[in-house]
């Protein structure tokens, strides 16, 4: 949802807006919400459903506090052993710097309850801003984060409706990117290895996207093989010895991201599989990882340096776009090739 309104006029929902929807005082709303005092279980729940549908959140700061409001970022991101995420931190850190603002983040593990309570805890405190991942949340977290009346940026990702700000890249163009690229090479029995993706929505929309780009040639994916749990280079090794004895005749491998993809590359290595020639490979994010290996993987910058740093330029109020509010940034992934990837046929 874009907005026009500056954010000093942005104005968070109160216990009188909770008073009205549920028909009670503001007494007995401040006694629900803070689990005080003798209410009724009907009007408790009263309350509790008004809240929940309003998206309104207690707040937790020194009722002194003149601003209402602390120096603080809320920073939600779904990982912090995923090698991608510590950068995007680094690139808000920066950004933040000498504007008196402090980040602090909240890792949601890719669980939408998870992130649902981790949102309702930092919005407790009257954060200046939040900067979270993803453009998919439950109800009850949109509807915090359009009652909160602060800046709310989205980030990571560009496929969808943003609710204030988006910053990122768009997943399905990058997949799309990547298909013509391993199709302008000459590979044609192509398998995709990456996570199950109930919750991994940009792994699933660099799918669709690469998949949609394989129809459009006449192609297909030949196979697929996936896993839960966090990217790992053992996990890339049993991955590609497991799809490579179902499908020999697989002449690509695209990963989901980076470290399975490495592990993938060792797999090659270490079995005889001459890369790029008889087997060619790619991941994505482009990882420092990458450049301790002994063959360079094929892989796609996903500029999260760039956008931790966009992000928190808009919470700041320091993004050069001069708009307030509404702020779509969209960047572009580019493409390494490395050493796994032939070059394009004439």
């Amino acid at each position: 949802m874009s907005t026009d309104t500056p954010p000093e006029s942005r104005r968070g929902l109160t216990l009188r807006d909770v008073s009205e929807a549920s028909g009670v005082s503001e007494m007995t709303v401040s006694r629900v919400l803070r689990n005080r005092g003798d209410v009724s279980p009907a009007t408790r729940e009263r309350v509790l459903a008004a809240a929940r549908a309003l998206g309104y959140v207690p707040n937790k700061i020194a009722g002194g506090l003149a601003s209402q409001r602390v120096n603080l970022v809320a920073v939600i991101i779904p990982s912090l052993s995923n090698m991608v995420f510590p950068e995007v931190l680094a690139g808000i850190s920066g950004a933040l710097e000498g504007t008196g603002l402090q980040p602090v983040v909240g890792v949601t593990n890719y669980s939408p309850a998870r992130e649902e309570a981790v949102l309702y805890e930092m919005l407790s405190w009257r954060p200046s801003g939040v900067i979270l991942a993803g453009l998919e949340h439950s109800e009850a977290c949109v509807s915090m984060l359009r009652a909160a009346g602060i800046p709310i940026v989205e980030i990571m990702d560009v496929d969808g409706e943003a609710i204030d700000s988006v910053v990122g890249i768009s997943h399905r163009r990058a997949g799309r990117e990547m298909a013509l690229a391993i199709i302008s090479a000459g590979y044609r029995r192509i398998g995709f290895l990456g996570t199950k993706m109930p919750e991994d929505h940009r792994a699933r929309k660099r799918l669709e996207g690469f998949r949609e780009a394989l129809g459009e040639a006449g192609m297909e994916l030949a196979d697929t093989e996936f896993y839960s749990g966090g990217s790992a280079l053992r996990k890339g090794r049993e991955m590609t010895e497991t799809i490579l004895a179902r499908t020999a005749e697989l002449d690509f491998l695209y990963y989901s991201n980076d470290m399975i993809g490495a592990g993938g590359l060792l797999y090659c290595l270490d079995a005889g599989i001459e890369v790029p020639e008889r087997m060619g490979l790619a991941g994505f994010n482009d990882i420092e990882l990458l450049e301790g290996l002994p063959v360079r993987l094929a892989t796609m910058d996903s500029c999260r340096h760039e956008i931790g740093r966009r992000a928190a330029e808009i919470i700041a109020g320091k993004s050069s776009s001069g708009l307030v509010g509404g702020e779509r940034i969209e960047l572009t992934p580019k493409l390494q090739r490395g050493d796994t990837i032939r070059e394009p046929r004439g």
